[in-house]
């Protein structure tokens, strides 16, 4: 492979490293920062691509091996002391298990190609992610609202919230009803699609909300993660693709009750 054609598949890639890495620092500058650091060992040395045909699993055994090497430190300059807290908390959570979790879920990655990621065997692949939703799902509850305009999916999220043990103050299919939500009741969390359906934004609803409450994690569920996902402006840490799976969304969840890490959108 050229170094141009190696550059172009690399690229491809990258948009989905970044949204792996943003999600397991809970900081996009943590996460972003973290994936540039493994695109620079790649660059100084292709070497460490050798072994696997598959560029995305190579992709992300090189991030791994550099999150492991480093200790894992996640930045806090820019930290909110809740993000801290959270920090600490995961600190004490099964050396590991988030890694495999997030894998798992977020990027849809089978045990054998986490444990490849991961360079270790299947079964500690496969029994880390349910360490990681065992400890993971008993820990926070909270308040979290739905701001979605299919209503089918809607009373899904909210299902799988519930049984998560999580309170769900309401759904909006609005910008403007999704104010009027969070005027009521102030979630801690929000689970936003960013298609509404009069044509607002989910994504300026949760902008006008996050200026208004303050600080509050947001998982975006879309069909257009790509919207979210162009490397040149703020982004989230948490984004799910629709169609997702329940597992997707009780892992999101999980997570992004530690962070409060989504910073003013555009689209």
């Amino acid at each position: 492979m050229t170094a141009a054609d190696l550059a172009q598949s690399i690229g491809q890639q990258l948009p989905f490293l970044r949204r792996y890495a943003r999600a397991l620092t809970g900081s996009q500058s943590a996460g972003d920062n973290y994936a540039a650091a493994t695109l620079e060992a790649i660059l100084s040395d292709r070497s460490v691509l050798d072994g696997e045909d598959d560029l995305r699993i190579a992709l992300f055994k090189t991030f791994h091996a550099i999150w492991q090497s480093s200790g894992q430190p996640v930045e806090d300059t820019d930290m909110t002391a809740r993000e801290r807290r959270a920090q600490d908390h995961l600190r004490g959570l099964t050396p590991n298990s988030r890694e495999a979790l997030l894998l798992r879920t977020i990027e849809e990655l089978r045990a054998d190609q986490i444990a490849r990621v991961m360079q270790i065997d299947t079964a500690e692949a496969e029994e880390l992610v349910q360490i990681a939703l065992s400890e993971m799902g008993n820990t926070l509850r909270g308040k979290v609202m739905v701001i979605e305009d299919e209503m089918i999916i809607a009373m899904d999220l909210k299902g799988i919230v519930q049984a998560m043990g999580h309170e769900v103050t309401g759904v909006a299919r609005t910008h403007t009803a999704a104010i009027d939500l969070a005027g009521k009741q102030r979630p801690d969390l929000i689970l936003a699609d960013i298609q509404l359906a009069d044509g607002s934004s989910g994504v300026d609803a949760v902008n006008e909300l996050l200026g208004s409450m303050g600080d509050i994690p947001v998982i975006f569920i879309t069909a257009f993660p790509e919207r979210l996902l162009t490397g040149d402006r703020p982004e989230p840490a948490f984004l799910i693709s629709k169609p997702y799976s329940e597992e997707q969304v009780r892992s999101a969840v999980s997570q992004a009750m530690f962070f409060a890490s989504t910073e003013g959108l555009e689209v």
